[in-house]
């Protein structure tokens, strides 16, 4: 039987395997959601629009996510919408997402929730994980209990969230603020590739 440590590792392997299949990990000069540069991206749309590569990421995510006890799974627009679906379905679980609305992370729609409903807060890509502790206090503010986080890549160097953080890899890709990054001061100019292509 294979230890923790094996079992991540393997996850990690395999989440890596499926991101470089779809063309998923992009090289270049790219502003992240945060204003942040990179000379990196992971674009998971990539790796989402392919269900076969997806459903299975999706269910180690689910199954990671299972001792949790989650009665609802919420991710914020765009980049959480597939995810917190599929990660809902192997559940068996209702799935909503946010959006915002003059600025502010809102349920829309017709979702709500009862208060104590038990959430977690689903991205495919967290970074300085900005977005989804608004998710988190919108939640709060309206009686849930968040009690876990996840991702399908993690490129936070630690966890931002005061919840167990579940992801499949953990990916440490050099950022820099904007005003100091070699890039910019070499010519370049930044491409905004997420879905807040005006961040």
């Amino acid at each position: 039987m294979p230890d923790d440590a094996t079992a991540r590792d393997t996850l990690a392997d395999e989440t890596l395997a499926r991101l470089k299949r779809v063309d998923a990990l992009l090289e270049g000069h790219f502003q992240l959601s945060s204003g942040r540069h990179s000379d990196r991206y992971v674009q998971c749309a990539r790796l989402l629009m392919h269900p076969v590569e997806a459903e299975p990421a999706c269910k180690a995510l689910a199954d990671k996510l299972r001792p949790h006890g989650i009665d609802l799974v919420v991710g914020p627009a765009m980049g959480g919408i597939v995810v917190a679906y599929e990660v809902g379905r192997q559940l068996g679980v209702p799935a909503v997402f946010t959006e915002r609305q003059d600025g502010e992370m809102t349920l829309r729609r017709g979702f709500s929730l009862e208060p104590g409903t038990r959430v977690a807060v689903i991205e495919d890509v967290v970074t300085t994980g900005g977005s989804a502790l608004e998710v988190f206090a919108l939640l709060k503010s309206l009686g849930a209990e968040v009690v876990a986080a996840a991702s399908l890549v993690q490129r936070a160097a630690s966890s931002p969230f005061d919840v167990p953080y579940e992801t499949l890899l953990p990916l440490t890709v050099q950022s820099w603020a904007a005003d100091e990054c070699p890039l910019c001061k070499a010519g370049g100019k930044a491409v905004k590739p997420g879905s807040r292509p005006g961040a």
